[in-house]
């Protein structure tokens, strides 16, 4: 019998907690909030993160990016927050990367100096950009790749041997890859984080967090994490169990169908740019083959000159405009006006976000539906387009 499991295993039956009584095929869901603290293998208790839902999915989180250990959150930004303080104290400086989801970037210009903690953010995503920032008391290099929204690629490997050569800790969002396409541990990153809201859940109905790293520095963020509260309710560690089970089928036919979309946009004659990492004429497509099993489920692209972004997205009869992404159900959202929203114009222009970005989320639907839906709003949006 082969060492590792595949993909599709992992997602069912990694972590699942055996119905030693009534012998169910599901992990039985635990919802007490008060456990015995004598006579027992470990004291339980919820905002321990370490109830049997919690320590369950923990488990299936850590051998998905593996990794060697887990835990979960009660939202992405709480991953975030938790693993940064869990590193970081007065004094200290971290490094960003320039092209960052609008919540962390939020997190970093308006919490970090508050606990005396300074930030740099690089002027690219080169390695040679991050190494600019580097200062005697940075501790912490974070990236994310494929970023959010424009889909850019940072160099894992060159990131974590930058990070390796002045004693950095890495971390790295990893939600628009999913671990069913990327896994940054392999490469030498350290921490590994998700909105578990996002592909792990996959059905736009719950919201989560998690982090996946050595055991070594899991027990720093956790001891963290006990004070600072971010835990999840087993009610939806139950259900974030259950979603993950077809995660890497779904992922699977999400980046298929992106990619078949992708190739749709590039050529049209009313779209001006696609950003996808899956397209060769990206800058950083030969690097997202080197590093991704897929290119992922998310693109972004921009209309023409005079189309309006707004009303080609109210148009739409089977893509729904929407906030999240990565459900099974695909959608388009303005960065502008949600995962962006909170960083000023000029922040965002530096970035290269324009007013007219479109986020598209892939979903699962025939491919042929989706291109139909595309072509009917840009109908649309073209006939009420006054051309100067």
């Amino acid at each position: 019998m082969k060492k590792t499991k595949g993909i599709n295993t992992i997602c069912t039956h990694v972590g699942a907690i055996k119905d030693e009584r009534f012998k169910g095929a599901v992990s039985p869901l635990y919802m007490s909030s008060s456990y015995a603290f004598e006579d027992v293998d470990a004291k339980r208790y919820p905002r321990y993160f370490n109830t049997p839902n919690q320590e369950g999915l923990s488990k299936k989180i850590a051998a998905l990016e593996h990794a060697e250990a887990g835990m979960i959150f009660g939202s992405g930004m709480a991953a975030i927050s938790h693993c940064l303080m869990a590193f970081l104290e007065a004094g200290d400086h971290i490094v960003f990367q320039q092209t960052l989801y609008g919540g962390t970037y939020n997190f970093a210009t308006t919490q970090l100096e508050k606990y005396g903690v300074t930030y740099s953010f690089t002027q690219g995503w080169d390695t040679a950009d991050f190494e600019r920032e580097i200062k005697p008391n940075t501790k912490v290099i974070y990236i994310e790749t494929p970023s959010n929204p424009l889909l850019t690629i940072t160099d894992m490997q060159a990131v974590a041997d930058l990070a390796k050569k002045h004693g950095l800790v890495t971390m790295i969002d990893n939600t628009f890859a999913s671990p069913i396409n990327q896994n940054p541990i392999d490469f030498g990153i350290d921490i590994v984080i998700h909105s578990a809201t996002k592909y792990m859940g996959g059905h736009s109905d719950l919201c989560a967090g998690a982090v996946a790293t050595s055991k070594e520095k899991m027990e720093k963020i956790w001891q963290s994490s006990i004070c600072f509260g971010g835990s999840l309710s087993d009610q939806t560690v139950w259900l974030l169990e259950r979603s993950l089970k077809t995660m890497g089928l779904r992922v699977k036919a999400q980046s298929e169908n992106a990619m078949d979309l992708a190739k749709h946009l590039e050529s049209h004659s009313d779209i001006e740019k696609v950003y996808y990492p899956g397209l060769e004429n990206h800058p950083d497509h030969q690097l997202a083959k080197s590093q991704m099993h897929g290119f992922g489920g998310m693109l972004s692209f921009e209309l023409k000159e005079g189309r309006d972004a707004s009303q080609f997205m109210k148009s739409l009869q089977l893509i729904k405009p929407s906030m999240s992404l990565a459900g099974v159900e695909s959608t388009v959202t303005s960065p502008v006006l949600t995962s962006h929203a909170l960083m000023s114009a000029a922040d965002r222009e530096k970035q290269g976000i324009k007013d007219g970005l479109i986020r598209f989320s892939v979903g699962i639907e025939e491919v042929e539906d989706l291109v139909e839906d595309i072509e009917q709003a840009l109908k649309k949006v073209k006939s009420n387009t006054v051309l100067v």
